[in-house]
C-alpha cells in the first residue's frame, strides 16, 4: 500500500513538472512573438531618421535614395502583426507615409524633398505616438521653417536648413 501512495505520488509530481516546464516554454515563446511584434515599425522609423540625417547633411542625392530605403521599410510592415492601437494609426497614415517616401524618393531638389519632409514627420510623429519606440524619440520644433520633425537625440540639428542653420529649434517633446 505504502509503494502504491508512493508510485502515485511520483507521478502527480511528474505530471506537475511537466505541465509547469510547458507553460512557462509558452510563456517565453509568447515573450519572443510580442517583442517581435511591438518592434514591427522600428524599420519604418529608423528609415525616416537616415532621411533626416540626409537632409541634414544637404545632401539630395543621398536623401534620395534613404527615402527609397523608407519605401521598403514601410511595404514590409505586416499590418496583422501590429497591436490594435498601431494598426489604426497605420491605417490613417501609411497612404501618407507612402506618397512622401515615394515623393522624396523621386527628385533631387533639396528645397522640394524639404517641403515634403514636413508631411513625413507628422505622419510618422502620428505613428510613433502610439507605438512604444526602443529609446525616447525627440520632437523638434524649427520656428524659421515652421515644421516639427523627430529625432533620436535631443541636440537640435535642422534638416530644413542644414549647415546654415544647423541648430535653430528646439526640443518641444519627447515620446517615450
Amino acid at each position: 500500500m505504502k509503494n502504491i501512495i508512493l508510485t502515485i505520488a511520483a507521478v502527480i509530481t511528474l505530471l506537475f513538472s511537466a505541465n509547469t516546464i510547458q507553460a512557462n516554454t509558452s510563456k517565453g515563446e509568447k515573450t519572443t512573438i510580442e517583442i517581435a511584434e511591438s518592434n514591427q515599425l522600428q524599420a519604418v522609423y529608423d528609415a525616416y531618421f537616415t532621411v533626416k540625417d540626409a537632409l541634414i547633411k544637404s545632401d539630395s542625392k543621398l536623401t534620395s535614395a534613404k527615402a527609397k530605403d523608407l519605401l521598403t521599410a514601410i511595404t514590409a510592415v505586416k499590418m496583422n502583426k501590429l497591436k490594435s492601437n498601431e494598426h489604426t494609426a497605420w491605417m490613417k497614415a501609411v497612404k501618407k507615409l507612402t506618397a512622401d517616401a515615394k515623393s522624396i524618393s523621386t527628385t533631387t531638389d533639396l528645397k522640394k524633398q524639404r517641403e515634403t519632409f514636413k508631411s513625413l514627420s507628422k505622419s510618422t510623429y502620428d505613428l510613433i505616438k502610439v507605438s512604444s519606440p526602443d529609446q525616447p524619440v525627440y520632437k523638434q520644433y524649427c520656428p524659421m521653417a515652421d515644421a516639427d520633425w523627430l529625432s533620436k537625440e535631443k541636440a537640435v540639428k535642422n534638416p530644413y536648413y542644414g549647415s546654415s542653420m544647423l541648430t535653430c529649434g528646439n526640443v518641444v517633446e519627447t515620446i517615450k
